[in-house]
């Protein structure tokens, strides 16, 4: 497993994380999501991801009851917070009183004194982004909190962001996660150019695009009983035809390579020097083994240019 430096920071994590979303404490059994753990610790990973909307903290605690098992010093763990807790008028957004709440929740799920990354989940127009920030930078002055990070900010929200924690020396953000895989690269215009210039690194998620790059999916009309495109309908919706065509290319040109398709798309993915780490979820170990091989797969100009013709 090879390690990359978070963005501006000097943490380093591992080029493939494992998350958490759709996954732990949700429709995968128990028995494989500690097991998918535990293969991932032993392959390297060092990079762990959950969230405390998932599943309403059932991930959480899934996640921190698993990781009792290795040194607190040996992983990175990343939450976030933002979403939907409750039902009443503060149990969501990015106000100082929901994040203060939520982080305190999130650590008693987790069974852990601090977090190494807490993200805010999404942009909250409702709240003073001064707020947001103050109440973030308490955390990490209370040793709460070790780095501070956004989940699918705009370039210039994450400007704004900067400029507000320069003016006020509170800590800066260091680390954004949004989508990105082969079929939706929106980052590339904005969000990377401005990761690079101001020392905010990407852990992207969707690497595999719900599992289309992972090349299982035959047929849009037909999709496999046991799958998460034939679980939940909007993953269903994304499987195309024409994106399947362009999945079967890329796995004849992974077939050539001697690497699976999942593995090209994510090591497409890691070309991108301003991405720290690209998140994978897993509902069996075997997955989570299969994917950690992508780490260090280097693809040439070539390659990459025959990417591209495929994916026009």
């Amino acid at each position: 497993m090879i390690y990359r430096k978070l963005g501006g920071s000097g943490l380093k994590v591992s080029e493939i994380s494992l998350g958490s979303w759709l996954t732990y404490g949700g429709y995968v059994e128990r028995e494989n999501a500690v097991k998918s753990i535990h293969t991932a610790y032993d392959l390297g990973i060092n990079f762990f991801d959950t969230a405390n909307v998932y599943e309403r903290g059932a991930a959480e605690k899934l996640l921190g009851e698993t990781i009792k098992a290795f040194p607190r010093d040996s992983y990175v763990l990343a939450t976030k917070v933002f979403g939907q807790m409750g039902d009443g008028p503060n149990d969501r957004g990015l106000s100082r009183k929901h994040i203060i709440e939520q982080c305190n929740a999130s650590l008693q799920r987790l069974g852990l004194d601090y977090i190494d990354i807490y993200y805010c989940h999404r942009h909250d127009p409702e709240t003073p982004l001064h707020e947001t920030l103050r109440a973030i930078d308490d955390l990490v002055r209370q040793g709460k909190v070790l780095y501070v990070g956004v989940s699918e900010w705009t370039a210039a929200q994450m400007s704004e962001a900067l400029g507000i924690a320069d003016r006020y020396l509170l800590d800066r953000i260091v680390v954004n996660q949004p989508v990105y895989n082969m079929f939706d690269r929106y980052i590339e215009k904005e969000v990377i150019p401005f990761g690079e210039r101001n020392g905010i690194g990407q852990v992207v998620f969707s690497p595999l695009a719900q599992g289309l790059l992972t090349g299982k999916y035959k047929s849009a009309a037909n999709l496999p009983p046991d799958s998460r495109a034939a679980k939940l309908e909007w993953v269903g919706k994304g499987i195309t035809e024409e994106k399947l065509a362009k999945v079967n290319a890329m796995s004849d040109l992974a077939a050539e390579l001697d690497i699976t398709v999942g593995q090209l798309a994510l090591a497409w993915i890691l070309r991108q020097p301003n991405v720290a780490s690209a998140l994978v979820g897993a509902s069996r170990p075997e997955q989570v083994a299969e994917n950690a091989k992508a780490s260090g797969i280097v693809l040439s100009e070539e390659v990459r240019s025959q990417i591209e013709l495929i994916l026009e």
